[in-house]
């Protein structure tokens, strides 16, 4: 019997909320502003989902409205552009979610092999710079080098490809891959920050071990720096994941032209043409096609954390 008491694992007896208040009350209080802020802009704007079941106007109100059901649904899922709108929502998340998710990692890594602090931090400083480049002139820099006489485009018309307005391309991939590669530019610097700080936590007695043992640098990165960090990894994929429906509304919206439709509309863009777009303003659709991408999100955000939690015992919650 002894023998079983010893090998019970011991758990920690568990605090009442008075005396954890009692302890940490600054931090509760630091914490009130937050609080607010997110019931303020958040909780409470959600009762605005309302709209999505009603033909909402704005003189009625959310009680005087007549109430319609799921007709905005119908009427959003029943457009023939928004199957093609879905696909290109899909398959610009899957772009985002695989190689924008990765580029992010590998410049961490990069930037972990710098062992002159003044440049590192230099480079670190310069890749953050494009982050905070408004989407408007990030998007007309884009349309000014992929113009037809643009210099993007003059390089690679030396290089064999057409001369043409690249932006007005409605082939697949290339509206998909400019904005793949015009999200990488402005936010792998950024995206990278979570990475370099979960590297710099990794012990350098490990690595010089495994160093004396005769591992190599990318044997170390790969055996010892990645599994460390995988945790992070996981919940930044899972956040990821749980974004990724709701793919970039500003940017493409800044971008694309009605010739490209068909490659660059997503549900975003897909609704506000249908909602904005007219003479008439349909706030009901707008909040029917918001409440079904939070929905998508959220399925994704759970799925995504469960098959996490299974296959690497490491999950956001």
């Amino acid at each position: 019997m002894a023998a079983k008491n010893v090998t019970k694992k011991y758990k920690a007896p568990k605090l009442s909320w008075k005396i954890d208040f009692k302890r940490n009350w600054v931090i509760y209080v630091m914490f009130v502003p937050i609080l607010i802020y997110e019931v303020v802009l958040h909780y409470i704007p959600m009762f605005g989902v309302l709209m999505a079941f009603e033909d909402y106007n704005v003189i009625d109100g959310y009680f005087g409205s007549k109430w319609v059901g799921f007709q905005n649904f119908i009427e959003l899922f029943s457009g023939a552009e928004f199957p093609i709108a879905l696909r290109n929502t899909i398959c610009i998340a899957l772009i985002k979610g695989t190689i924008g998710f990765v580029i992010p990692i590998i410049f961490a890594f990069l930037l972990s092999m710098l062992h002159h602090k003044k440049y590192k931090r230099t480079v670190q400083t310069f890749s953050y710079l494009p982050n905070f480049v408004a989407a408007v002139v990030v998007a007309s820099l884009i349309t000014q080098f992929l113009a037809k006489d643009g210099p993007l485009t003059m390089l690679l018309s030396h290089l064999g490809f057409a001369n043409q307005n690249w932006l007005a391309n409605d082939n697949i991939p290339v509206f998909w891959i400019i904005y793949l590669f015009m999200g990488v530019w402005q936010s792998v610097g950024w995206g990278s920050i979570m990475y370099v700080a979960a590297i710099a936590t990794v012990s350098e007695d490990i690595h010089e071990a495994a160093a004396i043992d005769g591992a190599s640098r990318l044997q170390r990165m790969t055996k010892i720096t990645l599994p460390c960090i995988m945790p992070t990894i996981v919940m930044m994929l899972v956040l990821n994941i749980g974004l990724s429906f709701s793919t970039g509304f500003d940017s493409i919206l800044l971008l694309y032209m009605p010739s490209t439709y068909n490659v660059a509309d997503t549900v975003y863009t897909y609704t506000y043409r249908m909602a904005f777009g007219g003479g008439a303003t349909n706030y009901s659709l707008s909040a029917a096609s918001g409440l079904f991408q939070s929905v998508v999100g959220t399925i994704l955000l759970i799925g995504s954390n469960y098959l996490s939690k299974k296959a690497t015992d490491s999950s956001l919650f």
